[in-house]
């Protein structure tokens, strides 16, 4: 009996597997488990957690490069600051042609936002589970995700923000009756009415679904290449030492050009299809 209460005990402590490890970290700690494909009863109380996180610290950093603001010779982050602030300005310029009054600094909300929420993959795959291992805690958090934006959930619900403001610019620009003949006479004109809604339907929900796809994919493949990388540090030899030091390495490199380089497009995207609610067909 003794023999079998040892052996079950090391078999419950012994290493996960791979594909354990794996799908262990792309768990979300939610308020119940999901035993459905679709339950919208669920909520990734991580998610939401940190993307607010991300939120809260580009608000600080915003509020403290106006804090800080000098017409004097800028310091390093105030220039960077200012950098960021006349891409985002010059692209809303050049796409929406309109009032930008709230647009631009809305765009600027969304690069930072989204580049911070994207930034989160850089912490170690690892630290959160060591932690509340360390303090006791893991019964609670068994399983936790810190990129917002590798949550589907996540980048929907922004892609559904963005969908709102098309359909609010489209109503305020145009009024309630020309938004609702366009969809009706746009493109192929009133005579194929109900061909010309379908197509404007399909083309708004495939805006909002492409726009939070793109950015939910590349982060779950970075996020998913980050844990293969770290189960080749797991195998215990010299090339698996090597090698993940050199592919973290080279891949953390690599991934900071994605990581920003997907919060440009997703506040590019968002201008455009706010900008085509400012012009007719």
């Amino acid at each position: 009996m003794a023999t079998e209460m040892a052996t079950a005990g090391a078999a419950h402590h012994a290493a996960p597997t791979a594909s354990e490890y794996i799908v262990h970290h792309l768990g979300h700690f939610s308020t119940k488990h999901q035993d459905k494909i679709v339950d919208f009863s669920i909520i990734n109380m991580d998610t939401i957690f940190w993307s607010i996180f991300a939120g809260v610290v580009g608000c600080f950093f915003m509020w403290l490069a106006a804090r800080k603001a000098t017409s004097g010779v800028p310091g390093r982050f105030q220039a960077a600051v200012e950098m960021v602030v006349e891409m985002v300005d010059n692209q809303a310029k050049s796409i929406v042609h309109g009032d930008r009054t709230f647009i631009a600094p809305l765009a600027l909300t969304v690069f930072v936002w989204v580049a911070l929420m994207n930034s989160l993959d850089f912490l170690p795959v690892d630290m959160f589970s060591a932690f509340f291992h360390a303090v006791g805690i893991d019964h609670i958090f068994p399983y936790h995700r810190v990129v917002p934006t590798a949550d589907l959930n996540g980048t929907m619900g922004i892609a559904l923000g963005v969908f709102a403001l098309m359909i609010f610019y489209n109503i305020k620009i145009k009024g309630a009756g020309g938004f609702v003949h366009e969809l009706f006479a746009a493109p192929f004109g009133i005579w194929l009415a109900p061909f010309n809604l379908l197509l404007n339907m399909i083309e708004f929900a495939a805006k909002t679904v492409s726009l939070a796809m793109r950015l939910f994919g590349n982060m779950y493949a970075g996020e998913l290449l980050f844990l293969l990388i770290a189960l080749l540090g797991s195998t215990a030899t010299a090339f698996g030492f090597f090698g993940h030091v050199v592919a973290g390495t080279l891949w953390a490199i690599f991934h900071i050009l994605i990581v920003f380089l997907q919060a440009f497009i997703f506040m590019m995207l968002t201008l455009v299809y706010i900008g085509q609610a400012h012009e007719g067909h």
